[in-house]
């Protein structure tokens, strides 16, 4: 563990270095997402749109459930795109996590490629359907509310701390997922589970005060609750909790990182 500190400068000195090659990946993976495919982009517009539609009819129509109170519909869809939009996130880069180096087996074996990068693209990638959910609820806040909050402004300071704690998340699953292949299937239950046990179509205030605390625990938690804020509360966010979160996320991808390299080499063994 001694030299652990000592990845992470190099692994951000490797993504500097190869930012062009990170920025062409990342778009050709969105691009590939909607080719061949009649509406194209639309789809990115369309898709979380009837999603939130559907959960909004379920949850405030059928269950009657309220956020804060409020008999608002319009209200509880914006509340639901966000906390769907950050989770959006972390399920599809993690899922993608355990095959990221198993899926690419000429970039370990063939050619000489930076792999350390690809849990970069991975997120990047996922951050497109964030992104367009995120303008979807400003766009919606000024048409059915006629309100912009300037606290907005925060969203990417509030973004930095979760992207560096998901990219930890999927590159220690792509290291190990080289060498447990039923990491998938353990993957996709922990975002299921996540999906349910995050504040997403209901409120934090909602969950019994014993179980609530667990509840904070989750990572996506606090990430979910300061969006919320800053976008349609005009809140500012919790700086502490924010500088807490950032120093445990790049921990974490030293962590990660110092994993990664560390059974780097048994990689082309495996594959």
């Amino acid at each position: 563990m001694r030299r652990l500190p000592a990845h992470l400068p190099w692994f951000l000195e490797s993504c500097l270095s190869h930012r062009e090659l990170i920025v062409r990946l990342a778009g050709r993976e969105i691009s590939q997402r909607f080719r061949g495919s009649i509406l194209g982009l639309g789809w990115a517009l369309l898709l979380p749109l009837m999603t939130a539609a559907v959960y909004t009819f379920v949850f405030s129509a059928i269950f009657q459930s309220r956020w804060g109170g409020s008999q608002d519909h319009a209200h509880f869809a914006l509340m639901l795109l966000i906390g769907m939009g950050v989770h959006s996130v972390f399920a599809e880069a993690v899922n993608r996590g355990p095959m990221l180096v198993v899926g690419n087996p000429s970039y370990v074996t063939k050619v000489i490629f930076p792999i350390e990068v690809l849990p970069v693209v991975a997120v990047l990638s996922a951050l497109t359907n964030a992104a367009i959910m995120l303008g979807i609820v400003i766009l919606g806040q000024l048409l059915l509310k006629g309100v912009l909050h300037w606290t907005v402004i925060f969203v990417p300071l509030i973004a930095l701390p979760y992207l560096v704690f998901v990219t930890a998340t999927v590159m220690l699953c792509a290291a190990i997922g080289v060498f447990m292949r039923d990491l998938s299937q353990i993957v996709g239950l922990v975002v299921t589970v996540t999906f349910f046990l995050t504040p997403i179509f209901y409120p934090l205030e909602a969950v019994p005060e014993r179980f609530r605390l667990v509840m904070r625990l989750n990572p996506l938690t606090s990430i979910i609750e300061q969006t919320r804020t800053v976008v349609i509360h005009g809140g500012m966010p919790d700086f502490v909790s924010l500088g807490l979160y950032f120093l445990c996320a790049v921990a974490s991808l030293a962590i990660a990182v110092w994993v990664f390299q560390r059974l780097r080499p048994g990689y082309a063994d495996v594959l």
